[in-house]
């Protein structure tokens, strides 16, 4: 998910070398969104890690 967040990124920087306002936009709120995703999962794995931390599988 981190990669696309940074391919997202990758392709407004390009838009924005090449003054293309409306895919400027677009490309920087996907980055955005999905990197937001992504931190919100991995704090809620962390979460889970350090909770079930003391429990064992059998």
């Amino acid at each position: 998910m981190l990669r696309w967040a940074a391919v997202f990124m990758a392709i407004a920087i390009i838009a924005g070398i090449l003054w293309c306002s409306g895919i400027i936009a677009a490309a920087s709120e996907a980055a955005k969104v999905v990197f937001y995703v992504f931190l919100a999962v991995s704090v809620m794995l962390l979460v889970s890690s350090v909770v079930n931390r003391g429990q064992h599988r059998p």
